[in-house]
């Protein structure tokens, strides 16, 4: 799978609340960065799992992808609609995504998101 198609399917397994399926793609070390704070792979599966934050749907207009030896880095221009509190909101973000390819798969091992102030 490219990587362009793994963006679409982390996405859809993050709303689905594919937590199992994002453990695998997550590496055990992973680090996220989010606008609420910065956490680990097991804080953030926890998060997806317990819909404390649902994040609902993602449009994924751009996606940039740029490989240095076993390092992938992607910037992800996407429009996120999350569930916060029984309340839908939706945010313009741009989301780096940094993947380490181990044993010939790729490994999600940082995830940095920012909100934008436009559309």
């Amino acid at each position: 799978m490219c990587l362009r198609q793994k963006i679409q399917r982390h996405w859809q397994w993050i709303a689905d609340k594919k937590v199992d399926t994002l453990k695998m793609l997550f590496h055990d070390k992973a680090m996220f960065v989010h606008m609420g704070g910065s956490w680990v792979t097991t804080q953030e599966l926890s998060i997806i799992k317990s819909g404390g934050i649902w994040y609902k749907k993602a449009d994924i207009p751009e996606v940039s992808v740029s490989i240095i030896g076993n390092t992938a880095i992607l910037l992800n221009r996407i429009v996120l609609l999350t569930v916060v509190g029984g309340n839908e909101v939706t945010n313009p973000l741009e989301v780096t995504d940094v993947y380490v390819k181990q044993k010939g798969s790729w490994k999600l091992g940082s995830q940095s998101v920012t909100k934008l102030l436009i559309h």
